[in-house]
């Protein structure tokens, strides 16, 4: 049983460095599999669209619908350039913290989960399904869960509730906004600098978007919809990269810009479609001068938020099995928008640690975090062993 305590199981998946820009990360789901398999599980291990990554769904039980998914991600963020103190992939115990990369973010309830598998394929019988979720790049914006979420029913069966165990402190979190992101492609025309307004210059055009963009987050700003439950509590619309050009002396005939969408779970998609009209108007602006001029945009990624009724019923599970109150919500993306937008599971965020320790140097949790959520899901489990 020794091995099956979660500073262990933590230990082993730490060892692991599944950065999620790594051409190949898939030994530590292998790990997860033969683990869970070797208690007794079902597993289904779920491979990527890209090569070196795969989830896994699994469930121990009885078959079918029904019981309680702990849901975490495997993957993690790099270490480049960062001073650590420590080997960000060797756990390292030190004044009642556990030190390495995921340790937080969320390799730590992750491990936590699978030492409930085993405690829960030792104990009494289940009379309700205790099913276990691990998927690859949500740090690459939730892509993994987004290909896993439409075999959930197929494998393991729709469980009666979620607990998505992102760092909250072991608060009981149950709201986080949606994004979506899009790239924005500018053609103009390309010409010597001498005579640039003879051209259509694509900066000059990605310009005016950024500019628009810019109005409309102002307008949600002032008159959008509103959640003081968030540090930002409205939608915000934010430029992340843009380029183009490729000498001074030359008209740039191309640019390209990347801008994102974190939406309440209340404010509609309606945003995109008010920025596409007006890059459509600005467009047929500049066509009245320079007729070849056009702008695309496509979404390039997108996960839902969640907005779980404080008076749910899972909240009220979720805090008398001892998650910590008062019920909050969190600034970061999660993938609990799939399990409670594709299928309308009751799902609340809370596991441990702080995020405001994730993907820095020195990345840690609190042993007495680890204790409080393993006490957590040994209550879960209690519950469905119950007669």
């Amino acid at each position: 049983m020794s091995n099956h305590k979660t500073p262990e199981i933590l230990e082993r998946l730490v060892g692991f460095p599944s950065v999620f820009t790594a051409a190949d990360y898939s030994a530590i789901t292998d790990f997860s599999v033969a683990y869970l398999q070797d208690l007794g599980f079902s597993v289904y291990r779920l491979p990527g669209k890209l090569p070196g990554r795969a989830g896994l769904f699994a469930s121990l039980g009885p078959k079918g619908r029904g019981g309680v998914l702990l849901s975490a991600h495997l993957d993690v963020v790099p270490v480049e350039g960062q001073n650590w103190t420590f080997d960000p992939f060797r756990l390292t115990r030190q004044d009642g913290r556990l030190y390495g990369r995921g340790t937080t973010d969320m390799k730590g309830f992750a491990a936590a989960a699978l030492a409930a598998a085993a405690r829960a394929a030792e104990g009494p019988p289940l009379i309700k399904p205790l099913k276990i979720a691990l998927s690859y790049d949500e740090e690459a914006g939730c892509v993994g869960m987004a290909e896993m979420i439409g075999k959930l029913d197929d494998t393991i069966g729709i469980p009666d509730r979620c607990i998505v165990g992102e760092p909250t402190s072991m608060r009981v979190a149950i709201g986080h906004k949606g994004k979506k992101s899009y790239r924005m492609r500018f053609s103009g025309s390309a010409g010597h600098s001498a005579s640039a307004p003879n051209y259509a210059n694509a900066i000059h055009l990605a310009a005016e978007a950024v500019g628009i963009l810019r109005g409309v987050q102002a307008r949600l700003e002032t008159t959008g919809a509103r959640d003081d439950a968030y540090d930002i509590p409205y939608t915000t619309v934010h430029v992340g990269t843009l380029s183009g050009g490729t000498a001074l002396n030359i008209v740039p005939h191309h640019a390209e810009l990347e801008f994102e969408i974190r939406h309440l779970a209340t404010e509609t998609h309606g945003i995109i479609d008010d920025i596409a009209r007006q890059i459509s108007d600005l467009v047929s602006r500049w066509r009245m001068r320079h007729p070849w001029v056009d702008v695309a945009i496509e979404e390039i990624n997108a996960y839902p938020g969640i907005e779980t009724p404080d008076d749910a019923e899972i909240v009220g599970w979720a805090l008398a099995l001892g998650g910590s109150g008062p019920v909050t919500k969190v600034s970061y993306g999660t993938e609990a928008g799939f399990f409670a937008d594709t299928w309308k599971i009751p799902t609340v965020v809370c596991g441990p640690g702080n995020m405001d320790q994730g993907h820095k140097p020195d990345e840690y949790v609190e042993e007495t975090q680890l204790a409080q959520c393993d006490a957590m899901l040994s209550a879960v489990i209690r519950t469905l062993a119950a007669t």
